[in-house]
């Protein structure tokens, strides 16, 4: 096949969702549609455009293709992105979030946050798909709050901080 000459390279662009949560999007970057402002990154056989705020957003961060058994893709580690508590009690309750609820969120485009702890609650930020799902309370107590419980027994319960009033990402749940 020909090669498009008229492709210049991939726009990432990263936002703030939550207090630490980034949403990516990725797309091509056509002769004319670059823009003056846009930092450009050799990425091998590529250049990344990314505007002042992704810039910001993804100082640390590494992009990766990568290619296994369920597809290829682009792989985005932004350690600046993650919060990092000094209070072990919540280290241990984001090792929870990040390695058993995030991913398993993520695969229906949601998101969880913790915000803070007080006494023996977990305050919790659910957004993304989860935001305004008719089935975020189900899934805050037989998903989250279980996981978290049975995980980090000093919690005794989780609440929910996030307005589900706001939600406009309803008709993501299945």
């Amino acid at each position: 096949g020909s090669e498009d000459d008229s492709c210049l390279g991939l726009r990432i662009r990263a936002r703030k969702v939550g207090n630490h949560t980034l949403q990516y999007q990725l797309h091509m970057v056509h002769k004319g549609e670059n823009d003056e402002r846009d930092q450009t990154v050799p990425m091998g056989r590529f250049q990344a455009f990314l505007d002042p705020e992704t810039v910001l957003l993804m100082d640390t961060a590494h992009i990766d293709w990568v290619e296994d058994e369920t597809g290829s893709g682009f792989q985005i580690e932004n350690p600046g992105a993650k919060p990092s508590w000094a209070d072990p009690l919540y280290q241990r309750i984001q090792k929870v979030l990040d390695e058993l609820l995030s991913p398993a969120l993520a695969q229906h485009g949601g998101w969880v946050e913790l915000v803070t702890v007080d006494g023996s609650a977990a305050h919790v930020l659910l957004g993304g798909g989860c935001q305004g799902c008719s089935g975020a309370r189900a899934t805050l107590k037989d998903g989250i709050e279980s996981v978290i419980l049975r995980e980090v027994p000093e919690i005794k319960a989780v609440i929910d901080d996030t307005d589900h009033s706001i939600g406009d990402h309803a008709h993501h749940c299945g």
